[in-house]
């Protein structure tokens, strides 16, 4: 069933609504002009939605229109869908439209460079029918085959919303997320991780300190952090090509550039944070606050260091600063790994999804993203990773 069918339902809910005097009326923003006239009205809905999160932000959106403008992409082209209810904006669904040699699609916004799929939705505003009106109206506004919606977070906006026709793409995922209000303090949410864990932290901290001073800092000066997010860069993508493997946002080679980009904004807060042993960076993590969250992005560490766990001993000393800071909550972000679970709270589920919306949408959906791609990942994990580097390297994901 094509997602088409089931908007015919959704006009039949609109027009039910609209007799009771409650219509909903859909709009794309034309440009960043009109992106900046929506300004103080999107950054109200973002203080009105409950499920409001910094990859729907009017920050992030500002930031990848003046990334791609910067580099000259023609071929960026955002849909940004608007959602009205008499003249109160109520919903706002961030979209761009990309285009291959066999598929056009339609994804988040930033979608190389984002962590979730969502949308903002005002209080009270029935999910079905909103999500479904800004779908039709993104789908309407040029060619599409299908819309693909990745990381979308169980229980959100976009979820609720979400048609019967989506098809799941991909394995299942867990965000893990930290709920620090829950606690009086951090050495009351401290106290809960495991005490075996907490004495083994302890032990490998002391065993740093014996060889050297161990410091931690919330980085804030432009240029220190400017070259903290160039270490975890390169950190990083040195550990993907160690392991053979490759992401989203690694392949598209603009992607240091518009991390770079980030640093000396005034409407995307960056948090940049540093492990040293005797002043050199044995893990460093950087990433983003909004409305009173945090979400990690980037992070990398020195694996010489393993055996004294630096990643699980920043992770400790990050979720400290962040409580002092006055940071409700720590969204560490997918995957699920376990030094993270060491301090989670709880760990939302996390889906792909994607809406067919031709004949040829469909096909590409259920042969590729639900079969042979997923046969082919599989296939590759279980490559020693060298072997893996060399077909990445082959098929150009080499970094």
């Amino acid at each position: 069933m094509m997602l088409t069918d089931t908007l015919e339902f959704a006009d039949r809910r609109l027009d039910a609504a609209a007799a009771a005097g409650f219509a909903l009326s859909a709009g794309v923003l034309a440009n960043r002009e009109a992106l900046d006239a929506l300004a103080d009205r999107w950054l109200s809905l973002e203080i009105a939605s409950s499920d409001t999160g910094l990859f729907q932000s009017l920050g992030w959106a500002r930031a990848i229109y003046d990334f791609e403008a910067s580099r000259g992409n023609k071929d960026f082209d955002p849909v940004i869908v608007t959602l009205e209810q008499g003249r109160r904006l109520v919903g706002i669904l961030p979209l761009e439209r990309i285009r291959t040699l066999s598929r056009t699609v339609l994804v988040p916004l930033g979608n190389a460079f984002g962590q979730y799929a969502g949308a903002l939705l005002a209080p009270g505003v029935d999910a079905r029918a909103a999500i479904d009106t800004m779908l039709a109206k993104a789908i309407g506004s040029g060619p599409c085959d299908f819309v693909s919606l990745l990381k979308v977070r169980d229980g959100s906006a976009l979820d609720r919303g979400l048609p019967p026709t989506k098809a799941t793409t991909g394995a299942e995922q867990g965000a893990p997320f930290v709920a620090l209000d829950g606690f009086a303090d951090f050495a009351s949410y401290f106290q809960t991780i495991r005490t075996k864990t907490r004495k083994n932290m302890r032990n490998a901290r002391n065993r740093l300190e014996r060889e050297g001073h161990v410091e931690h800092r919330l980085v804030t000066d432009p240029a220190e952090r400017l070259a903290l997010v160039d270490r975890t860069l390169s950190g990083r993508a040195e550990r993907l090509r160690d392991q053979g493997l490759t992401s989203r946002a690694f392949r598209d080679s603009g992607f240091p550039q518009f991390c770079r980009s980030l640093v000396g904004r005034n409407d995307v807060t960056l948090a940049a944070f540093s492990l040293t042993h005797e002043g050199k960076p044995i893990a460093e993590q950087w990433g983003f606050v909004h409305a009173g969250r945090y979400y990690a992005f980037i992070a990398s560490r020195d694996f010489s260091n393993s055996e004294e766990s630096p990643g699980k001993l920043h992770l400790g000393e990050i979720l400290e600063a962040c409580s002092e800071m006055g940071i409700v909550g720590c969204d560490l972000g997918v995957p699920a790994m376990p030094y993270k679970l060491t301090f989670a709270t709880q760990t939302v589920t996390v889906r792909d999804y994607a809406l067919p919306v031709t004949p040829k949408g469909w096909m590409i959906i259920h042969l590729w993203d639900m079969r042979l791609r997923p046969a082919l990942k599989a296939l590759a994990m279980r490559m020693p990773s060298d072997w893996r580097s060399r077909v990445m390297k082959l098929f150009g994901h080499g970094h």
